[in-house]
Parts: C-alpha cells; sequence; structure tokens
C-alpha cells in the first residue's frame, strides 16, 4: 500500500509512539505486515511483525468465541441463567441473580457500573472476585443499559473453564491458538517478558517516552490478559473474514459467527462524526458503520499499550494495530487511513479530529482540577490527629484499604496502588498524582467522634465506595 508507511511514520512522531504493528488481510491473503518504531528505546531494538505486544480488551472477542465453541458443541446456552452453570453465582440483585445468562455476561447489560477498581491490580483470585460481585450495588436493571464491565466478562471466562472442565487460559490455547496457528500469543505478562522479541510498554511524561511496569492483569484474564503479535491476530482476522474456518477446519460454526457480529444492545452514545452510524454492541465486537460498510471492531487499552482490530467483512478487509504507548489515537487513525484507501473513499482528516478531541479533553481536565482547587475551605484543619485516621477499613467487595503515615502525610494503599494524601479540609484529604481527576476521600466519625469509616470515589457513576474500620484496627 503505498503511502502507508510515510503515513504511519508521520502519525507516530506527531503522538509520539516508540512503537507500531500492522497487519492486513484482504480477500482471504495477508497483503501488508510491518513493523515500525522501537520495541525498546533503550536498547534500540525495532519492532518487527512478530513483536509482543499486549492487547488489553481485544481478548474480550476471544472469550466470547469459546463461549460459542461450547454453544456448537451443546455445552452453554446463551440464552439459559448462568446459574445454570454456576450454582453459587450471585449478584446484588435477586432479579439478576436468578436471569442474567451467558448473553447478559458477554454484551455488558448486567445493570452494574465498571467497579475496576476491584479487580485492577488485586491479589484476590478470579473465584474470589466472583464470589464477592453480590456487594456491588448496579446503577440499573438487567437489560435496560450498556455499562462496560470487564468483571462480566471474567465472570463469562471463568464460565468456560467450569463447563469444559479447565481454565479459561487452557480452552482458549487449545481450541484457538493451536487450531489458527497463533503459536506466539500467550495468556499473561510474564510469558511476555521471557520470549524472545516483546515490547516494553510505555507512556507520555513531559512530552517524553517513559518506560512503565508491565501490569499483570491475569486475575482478569478473559477481559484483557492476552498477548500476540501482527501475524498470530492476521490468522484471527482471517477467521472472521471466512465465515469461522480456518484453512480446512471450521473452527465455529457460521450461525454462531454471525451472532457474534450481530447487534444485541445499543450502545446509546450520540453520533459524533457523519462517517461512523451508531454503535451497537455484538457478543464481544463493537458493531457500527463506516461511511456505508458494515464495520465490526475491538480496541484494548492497558498500561503501557495500546490496541485495535478491525473487520469489514462484507468487503473482506480485516486490520489490527498494535502500539506499546498507553491510550493513544493512532490505533484509530491508521485505522481509518486503511479504510479510506481500501475502500477507494476520500481520505478524512482523523488526526485533526483526534488532536481536536484530545485538546478538549485536556481543557476538561484542567477545568476539574480548578473546581475541587476553587471549592476548597482554606483555614481548616483535621479534626483528630493524622495517628487516628491510620488502620485498615475494609469493603466486601473491594477488599481492604490500609491507611499508614509516611513522611508526616496520610498513605491510603488499595490493591498495592498506594494514595499519597494531602490534606483538602476538614476531615477531606485529596489524592491528585494519580488520574487525570483529582479524588476526595473523605473519613467518617459516629456521635462519639471516633473514625469509623473511609469513603473514596473508585467508581465514577455511583456514590462513594465506602469502606468501614476493621475491629481489631482502631486507632485513637
Amino acid at each position: 500500500m503505498q503511502g502507508l508507511s510515510e503515513f504511519i511514520n508521520k502519525a507516530m512522531q506527531e503522538w509520539k509512539i516508540p512503537g507500531l504493528a500492522i497487519a492486513i488481510v484482504k480477500d482471504s491473503k495477508i497483503i501488508f505486515c510491518e513493523g515500525f518504531g522501537k520495541r525498546d528505546i533503550k536498547q534500540n531494538l525495532t519492532v518487527t511483525p512478530k513483536t509482543i505486544f499486549a492487547i488489553g480488551s481485544c481478548t474480550k472477542p476471544f472469550t466470547t468465541m469459546a463461549m460459542s465453541i461450547l454453544a456448537d458443541r451443546g455445552k452453554l446456552d446463551w440464552d439459559k441463567p448462568v446459574r445454570n452453570y454456576l450454582p453459587t453465582f450471585k449478584l446484588y440483585d435477586s432479579y439478576a441473580t436468578e436471569h442474567i445468562t451467558p448473553r447478559d455476561l458477554a454484551t455488558h447489560r448486567s445493570g452494574l457500573p465498571p467497579h475496576d477498581a476491584v479487580w485492577y491490580k488485586s491479589r484476590f483470585t478470579r473465584k474470589e472476585i466472583i464470589e464477592r460481585l453480590q456487594y456491588l450495588e448496579p446503577t440499573h436493571e438487567l437489560r435496560t443499559i450498556f455499562q462496560y464491565q470487564n468483571l462480566m466478562y471474567m465472570t463469562a471466562g471463568y464460565l468456560v473453564g467450569e463447563i469444559a472442565q479447565s481454565r479459561w487460559e487452557e480452552f482458549v490455547q487449545q481450541e484457538i491458538f493451536n487450531s489458527l496457528e497463533m503459536k506466539d500469543s500467550n495468556f499473561s505478562v510474564e510469558k511476555s517478558q521471557k520470549a524472545d522479541n516483546f515490547a516494553l510498554p510505555y507512556q507520555e511524561k513531559d512530552d517524553k517516552f517513559e518506560k512503565i511496569p508491565f501490569q499483570n492483569v491475569d486475575v482478569s484474564g478473559p477481559a484483557g490478559s492476552i498477548n500476540s503479535n501482527v501475524v498470530d491476530i492476521a490468522n484471527w482476522l482471517l477467521l472472521h473474514l471466512n465465515q469461522g474456518k480456518y484453512g480446512d477446519k471450521q473452527i465455529i460454526s457460521p450461525s454462531n459467527l454471525s451472532q457474534m457480529h450481530s447487534p444485541q444492545i445499543v450502545i446509546g452514545q450520540p453520533l459524533e462524526y457523519n462517517e461512523l452510524f451508531h454503535y451497537f454492541y455484538g457478543l464481544g465486537w463493537w458493531i457500527s458503520a463506516y461511511q456505508g460498510h458494515n464495520l465490526i471492531q475491538h480496541s484494548g487499552n492497558i498500561d503501557g499499550f495500546s490496541a485495535r482490530m478491525t473487520l469489514l467483512p462484507q468487503d473482506n478487509i480485516g486490520i489490527v494495530v498494535l502500539t506499546n504507548m498507553n491510550k493513544n489515537p493512532v490505533i484509530h487513525t491508521v485505522t481509518y487511513y486503511v479504510c479510506d484507501r481500501l475502500l477507494g473513499l476520500d481520505e478524512v482528516p482523523w488526526n485533526e479530529r483526534m488532536h481536536e478531541k484530545y485538546a478538549q479533553a485536556k481543557e476538561a481536565t484542567a477545568k476539574a482540577k480548578e473546581q475541587i482547587a476553587s471549592a476548597r475551605k482554606t483555614l481548616t484543619q483535621p479534626s483528630h490527629p493524622l495517628e487516628d485516621y491510620t488502620g485498615d477499613f475494609e469493603h466486601p467487595a473491594y477488599g481492604i484499604l490500609s491507611v499508614e503515615i509516611n513522611d508526616n502525610h496520610l498513605t491510603a494503599t488499595h490493591n498495592s496502588i498506594i494514595y499519597k494524601l494531602e490534606h483538602y479540609h476538614y476531615d477531606i484529604f485529596v489524592e491528585s498524582e494519580l488520574g487525570d481527576k483529582p479524588k476526595l476521600i473523605s473519613f467518617l466519625t459516629d456521635t462519639e467522634g471516633n473514625i469509623t469509616s473511609v469513603a473514596i470515589p473508585l467508581e465514577p457513576t455511583v456514590k462513594e465506595i465506602l469502606f468501614t474500620r476493621r475491629p481489631e484496627s482502631r486507632s485513637g
């Protein structure tokens, strides 16, 4: 594809992306497969088509493919209650507990908001997290709204393991990776780092590349732990474009593949650009249309990596873009550039649009910080000495929050994430280093003035998560 390499190099420079790999398949053939930039800046190691990247949530269609294979074999019914397969499964809402189905798990319509802080960097096992789901309040009733939900995908993968009497990883390896000759793909960044050719994760800080630690997401594996390269993913795209067949082998029935690619729930966002149609979610895929062409895709973001897989089934086109940089728009701008070129369309100025979008997001973040700063009541003091705020606080789903004093400051640790707290006003402290928006953390007292609980906004769509002091952990 003439001009594509130049476009990619320019976009990478403009958006400060260390490394990128891309594969394009058309009419059952790989027509482009290349690496760009560096997989390791310090060692000056180059990205090749075989370089392994974390693909984040692009894992989800592998989980629904595993479910579809079990459905083909008569072992899973998409529309029977999950409790048929996991008898002890329980959610906060009793109706949802009895009626939620595997299809609901895979289409983000459980009624639960993300609650990602439950699993992110958690030491709990998959089973332990599933047992804690019953303590998470939903924001909507079952099947009424789309809310992206990694915990339900983790549950779906656990369900695959239970039905197959193995583990999600073993089933996907055996039935999908092995069948598609995906020889370099794996399920853990621990494994990736033992490979000969893997990309390091980076983020942008002060206009420079900064290497960050690999993030182990094994516990939520079915929602986002797969690592792969564009050579392997090209085979995966070919399977989806060939009615569920790879070579001579039918891996999934055309009818179940069609369900994966068909709208199951409306996402309900307003139309952002004229070229794109309304978004729906299928079984593990986002579904829309690009300038009148059926568009099926999924993107993935995990610390230091961004990925996107795209199918244009009517045009027999598949595209995968993998990068080793935190959330970045290049996965989209490159994909749409390829779509425009292969579909013979006028080139849409996606790069300029993304600059505008990112500038608006930065402005919104700056405004949020200003609002929090201006709402602060000055000249107030905490009502207790700092020692009284320390101790272990617990939430039945989120686990333990430990508050300690370090260098005359309070720190709160949850799932090995350390929040450094500065006094904001009264008994409220602020954490402003992690994330875009500062978090206000409130310490609450009983009628005798003892500090009994801590409220933290860990899930933006619900009221603060309340951690209650453990009885043996009373300070002050």
